[in-house]
């Protein structure tokens, strides 16, 4: 089943976005996701320029050998350009192939292991009162696992807190990337944010009681003694994780966090192959993964790494932001359906622009998603409403501590 067309179209619906579409010559299409967040147009100019002219003629059945072709016939390896690029392309062929099949994607990575996926909301605010009326925002919507983000008194600016004021103007949790000609700067102080948190979560344990599952991120701010003293003061509020408390390319920093909390923790967000993981799963430093299908290469290598984390009992938490296209996410909800050591989904809604460029089958409701049963992802790209919205430069923000040094965002 020859290729006989690839596109890269990119979009702005409410954000902007990369989406691959793969044509073959019986005229099946496959949608693939390559949006980076921030650098969107560098992903693009990799596929349209790099990876398309590679596809063309090639089988759309051979999907395990155009990944490998892909990642080792560049020499240049890894990244979140070229795994993103490289994910596209493989999401959209098992797309292809799972319409050939006349069956939902899942199916073909070994069936459904579960009903439905369970997934967590955005829970934020400026301060304790609109935290709590946040929560219950959420449960209202049905979600029954929440991440809680707040203000830090002294702090302009903190990331995932809604309609906080910031450089660009109003933030809400859905979209941090600001339109803007240069990236916004913002402040951070680690100190006020550490006696903070833990306030936090007194007060809605207090209001919501212990069995809601509460989560946290930390956005790689903390060095490994700061996760550390963090993990340990989260203790008594019971967390379902907390994610990226400190830069995860330091591996070792892991193993000090670990000796000092028993709170689970959550990373990967940023990495981009199984060789990020590689001494954190082994070492069982980690609870849950956290890559995305979109910047990870895609459901074959995301597999993979979820395969080998099972051995030791690692589950996912699969990257669900609006930066990842609904295509992203459906690829990333029939995978959720299929491994055995799912964990949780983080699930963000898009807003009514995106609904209409993608049209979409996966569906929310108590709590948990389904990928639906359409052939194939259950997505597919109105062309003429993504024509409509052209690519608007936008920039996630950057940090600075109080005397001006340039910190983690």
């Amino acid at each position: 089943m020859k290729i006989t067309s690839a596109e890269v179209i990119v979009s702005s619906p409410d954000r902007n976005f990369v989406t691959l579409k793969i044509t073959t010559e019986e005229g099946i299409t496959g949608l693939g996701d390559a949006t980076l967040n921030g650098r969107e147009l560098a992903a693009a100019a990799y596929l349209e320029h790099h990876v398309v002219p590679l596809l063309i003629g090639r089988d759309a059945h051979r999907i395990e050998d155009t990944w490998q072709f892909l990642y080792r016939g560049a020499y240049w390896r890894r990244g979140p350009v070229t795994m993103a690029a490289i994910a596209a392309v493989d999401v959209a062929l098992w797309d292809i192939k799972a319409k050939a099949a006349g069956m939902p994607l899942y199916q073909l990575l070994g069936g459904a292991s579960r009903t439905a996926v369970r997934a967590y909301g955005h829970a934020s605010g400026r301060d304790i009162p609109e935290i709590i009326d946040s929560v219950h925002e959420h449960l209202a919507l049905g979600y029954k696992s929440i991440r809680i983000q707040t203000a830090v008194p002294g702090i302009d600016a903190v990331y995932g807190v809604a309609a906080q004021p910031s450089a660009g103007g109003t933030r809400y949790d859905y979209e941090p990337a600001q339109r803007a000609a240069l990236p916004a700067e913002e402040d951070w102080d680690t100190r006020a944010y550490l006696r903070h948190i833990p306030t936090v979560f007194e007060a809605v344990r207090n209001e919501f009681g212990p069995e809601l599952p509460l989560l946290h991120d930390g956005h790689h701010r903390m060095t490994p003694i700061e996760a550390a003293k963090l993990g340990k003061s989260l203790e008594p509020y019971d967390l379902f994780w907390l994610e990226d408390c400190t830069p995860a390319e330091n591996q070792d920093a892991l193993r000090l966090v670990r000796q000092h909390t028993t709170t689970p923790l959550a990373i990967g967000e940023v990495f981009n192959t199984v060789w990020d993981y590689q001494a954190l799963i082994q070492e069982q430093l980690i609870d849950y993964v956290r890559s995305a299908v979109t910047h990870t290469g895609g459901i074959s290598a995301m597999k993979k790494i979820l395969d080998f984390a099972a051995q030791y009992q690692i589950k996912s938490g699969i990257h669900g932001p609006t930066d990842i296209s609904p295509v992203g996410m459906a690829a990333a909800l029939h995978l959720d359906m299929a491994i055995h050591n799912f964990g949780i989904q983080e699930y963000m809604r898009h807003g009514d622009l995106t609904n209409e460029v993608f049209e979409q089958s996966f569906t929310f409701a108590d709590g948990h998603l389904h990928p639906g049963n359409q052939p194939g992802l259950g997505v597919e790209l109105n062309m003429e409403a993504a024509a409509a919205h052209p690519y608007n430069p936008a920039y996630l923000p950057f940090n600075r501590l109080k005397d001006g040094t340039i910190h983690d965002w």
